[in-house]
């Protein structure tokens, strides 16, 4: 359920601010979407994990949190990180 050191290696590189960047919010926020991603497919054929689906409501909380954190920072560059990742708000 969780993601390869290669996919998080490429998730790094994408969406990094500067080169070395591996803890900007950015990074921190595709990481957290790509897991969330993978546990929301994981709870589709298993229904009643509800240990992996509370791990899961963590998750987006400590995204939405990073989310406005970045909001309150810099509205463009929240904007175009939703956009780039496809999320709604």
């Amino acid at each position: 359920m969780s993601i390869t050191a290669e996919r998080r290696t490429a998730l790094i590189s994408e969406y990094a601010t500067k080169p070395g960047d591996t803890g900007s919010p950015e990074v921190q926020v595709a990481i957290l979407s790509e897991r969330i991603s993978n546990l929301t497919e994981h709870l589709k054929t298993h229904a009643k994990d509800f240990h992996s689906r509370r791990g899961l409501l963590v998750l987006v909380g400590q995204r939405r949190g990073l989310l406005d954190y970045v909001k309150r920072k810099d509205q463009t560059r929240y904007e175009t990180l939703i956009g780039r990742l496809g999320l709604r708000r």
